[in-house]
């Protein structure tokens, strides 16, 4: 999925002052799975984890540079949600972005919110 800033209000112009952009419908997300996104130029993985709770990331892997992170492993440490990469099974907190398994490691993890049904991301 590539996403694309949608426009036409005075509403949505502020927001994306404010850092916010329209990715795409919160139905277009399936739950328990990773998507991949462009934003503003930036590749984010998005991850829809309950009915309407999605957290966002970036998609390139810290430890190998690779753009995987969207089809990592979703899970969790307590009640903090986590992502595993996909190829070295490093685990982050899809919250904070702190590596769980390998200390100096950090995934850069944005704040997110649905707005009329439309995931938005802030940047």
């Amino acid at each position: 999925m590539t996403a694309t800033l949608e426009t036409g209000t005075l509403d949505a112009a502020a927001d994306t002052a404010a850092g916010w952009h329209r990715v795409c419908r919160l139905e277009d997300l399936e739950p328990s799975w990773g998507e991949a996104a462009l934003v503003a130029g930036r590749q984010v993985a998005l991850f829809r984890t309950g009915a309407g709770e999605v957290f966002a990331v970036a998609h390139q892997d810290p430890a190998t540079g690779s753009h995987v992170m969207a089809r990592g492993i979703l899970g969790s440490r307590g009640a903090r949600p986590t992502i595993s990469s996909p190829l070295h099974k490093e685990v982050y907190d899809l919250v904070t972005g702190e590596c769980f398994s390998t200390p100096g490691l950090r995934i850069a993890a944005y704040g997110t919110r649905v707005s009329d049904g439309f995931v938005e991301v802030q940047l």
